[in-house]
């Protein structure tokens, strides 16, 4: 279900970045139109495949099968790549556009910081603007398709001739009722949540990009921190309280090889280096800057207990992921 959301907005995309280049047939080589097509057909026709084929075990032609699995894999991630890159030159030149006139802009193109001949050509119809913007704000929903496809396919690639005993491994089914009160109070709180942090997002990014007055600034970050200190704060004792809990609920620990529980381990611990390193810079940093103000204060009790978040919160996941069924 997650591939297909992602896959539709790729294809959305793909029709943006056709419609954009199409504008430019003149001044383009027909590679640039011709790409998205093709970045197309192979979403359509890798999708199909995983909604097909995902839950496998293949046991014939297993060298042809781990070879074609495996070069799927290195496109996906080829084409991650690719977005990456394409996203941040386009926020390179946003920014170059921004600070600086047209006439040292354009001599900067000229020597050598052009990504594209794109940049050479001339946007100004308003259809034209709306392609250009839609393409940009659905590239993060196309890196994750293909590292949602990598994560897949990966998958996949490790079942190939693998036998699975099941009766060892029986999982029941979990009937789901909504309006049980567990459930029903988890969601209610989680979508209130959602819901306010995306008011807070909308405020803080309105007031700091738009205000040029420090007080309200310094308004739109107290707020900002202190919302995110309070969830992270929640978010810490109820993964607290989980694993306490699951010492009382005692179960056996599934240590079964299975290759899709390795690579959820991996990419959860693989993300939260990530912002291990975002937070451990943030300390370094607020710990040698002077002065030591409010926002200072606020920012580096942010930056640990998102460390502490994240740590309480993998080792939940990690030690459910491990647990047998009831």
């Amino acid at each position: 279900g997650g591939l297909i959301l992602f896959a539709i907005f790729s294809l959305v995309m793909d029709v943006f970045k056709i419609g954009y280049y199409s504008s430019f047939y003149s001044c383009l080589s027909a590679i640039k139109i011709i790409y998205p097509i093709v970045q197309a057909i192979f979403v359509v026709v890798q999708t199909y495949f995983l909604w097909v084929s995902a839950k496998d075990c293949i046991h014939v032609h297993l060298n042809v099968t781990r070879c074609g699995l495996m070069l799927t894999l290195t496109t996906n991630l080829a084409v991650w790549m690719s977005a990456v890159t394409d996203e941040s030159v386009h926020k390179a030149h946003s920014k170059l556009k921004k600070n600086m006139t047209e006439e040292i802009f354009r001599w900067l193109l000229k020597v050598g910081m052009r990504s594209s001949s794109v940049e050479e050509c001339n946007c100004n119809s308003q259809i034209c603007q709306i392609f250009k913007n839609g393409y940009f704000w659905l590239y993060p929903f196309n890196i994750e398709y293909s590292l949602f496809a990598s994560a897949m396919v990966y998958v996949m690639w490790k079942n190939v001739g693998r036998f699975i005993d099941h009766h060892s491994h029986h999982i029941p089914r979990l009937k789901f009722r909504l309006f049980r009160r567990t459930f029903f109070v988890g969601i209610m709180l989680g979508l209130i949540i959602l819901v306010s942090g995306l008011g807070v997002l909308i405020l803080y990014e309105v007031q700091v990009n738009s205000s040029t007055e420090s007080s309200k600034k310094s308004q739109a970050l107290t707020m900002y921190y202190v919302f995110n200190i309070v969830c992270l704060s929640l978010m810490s004792l109820v993964c607290i309280g989980g694993s306490v809990i699951y010492r009382f609920d005692k179960r056996d620990m599934d240590r079964h090889k299975n290759p899709t529980r390795t690579l959820d381990v991996a990419l959860l611990m693989g993300a939260a280096l990530g912002q291990y390193a975002i937070s451990y810079y943030s300390i370094v940093a607020i710990v040698a800057s002077t002065p030591r103000d409010t926002i200072s204060a606020l920012n580096l009790t942010y930056a640990l207990l998102m460390i502490a978040q994240h740590t309480f919160q993998n080792v939940f996941i990690i030690e459910g992921l491990h647990r047998q069924p009831p």
